[in-house]
């Protein structure tokens, strides 16, 4: 208690801590996104193997490395990592962007994830105080970066997040935390159906798959956390920065019309944004209604 009362009555400590804390996990978190899709790939294999029942190719490649247990190697020489050489942003910067063992240049991704997942926690620390609203708000904030980056990459955004995030957030609203438990059952089950109703309408008449069921699953995550109240908002904001971003890309020649996109980490940046400030942005919105109506 007296611990939380000083951190409260010295916000900067406070603030400097959810960065170390977000530069930590914000390293983790790309671990997360460069071993995660490999090790689904690798299950999906087997499990493809074992329904056909087709034997194990001679020399295949041995399973991936476990996200947790193994250590992190440079991918084009095999160096691995020590921790001196894997400090957030520090490491980077002192290695110039470069491996130790090779010299090949170091993705900007890393440290740029490990910023970002600093800049969110702060700001959901700075936010929400000193709370267990901020906690839960920081475990998702760490989430949505993993999927986001997930879906960049590989356009997937994986069970193994999703369907625990949405029982995460029945189970932190149990205690009203961010809505009602009433609420949040109900946000799971509209965010879901939702997109599901206009995947089959888009795909009815067009003949095409217009997203995949891991935005279903996203949405119902942002339901069971904020509430089926934030669904309109998160389905605007994330409709409206895809179209913006999509037509941006087309028209400068970085994406084909026919190419898909991600709609992944626009949902995550729209529900991050509804998780703060959508009572806000709602509450003008209504406003303006009224003032136009």
């Amino acid at each position: 208690m007296a611990i939380a009362q000083l951190l409260e009555q010295t916000p900067l400590v406070l603030y400097v801590g959810a960065a170390l804390l977000g530069l930590c996990v914000g390293s983790f978190l790309n671990v997360v996104v460069h071993r995660l899709p490999q090790q689904l790939e690798h299950d999906w294999a087997e499990q493809c193997r074992e329904l056909l029942g087709a034997a194990v190719p001679a020399g295949q490649a041995a399973p991936p490395p476990s996200i947790v247990l193994s250590r992190s190697r440079c991918p084009s020489c095999g160096h691995p990592i020590r921790a001196i050489e894997n400090i957030p942003l520090v490491s980077f910067a002192l290695l110039r962007g470069r491996c130790a063992g090779c010299g090949t240049p170091i993705s900007w991704r890393y440290p740029a994830v490990e910023a970002l997942t600093a800049a969110l926690s702060v700001l959901a620390v700075a936010h929400f105080g000193m709370s267990w609203q901020t906690a839960a708000a920081l475990i998702l904030t760490w989430m949505l970066i993993a999927l986001s980056f997930i879906d960049i990459d590989r356009q997937i955004l994986p069970d193994a997040i999703t369907l625990p995030g949405v029982w995460l957030g029945l189970i932190v609203n149990l205690f009203g935390t961010f809505t009602d438990l009433h609420a949040a059952v109900i946000g799971a089950v509209a965010g879901y159906l939702s997109l599901w109703l206009v995947y089959h309408a888009f795909r009815l008449i067009t003949g095409k798959e217009g997203m995949g069921f891991g935005d279903f699953k996203l949405l119902a995550v942002f339901g069971a956390w904020l509430g089926w109240q934030a669904l309109p908002v998160i389905v605007l904001l994330s409709a409206l920065a895809g179209s913006v971003i999509g037509l941006a890309q087309i028209v400068s020649g970085r994406r084909g019309r026919e190419q898909p996109l991600p709609y992944g980490p626009y949902l995550a940046v729209a529900g991050w944004i509804a998780m703060l400030w959508g009572s806000d942005l709602m509450a003008g919105y209504m406003r303006l209604a009224g003032l136009g109506a």
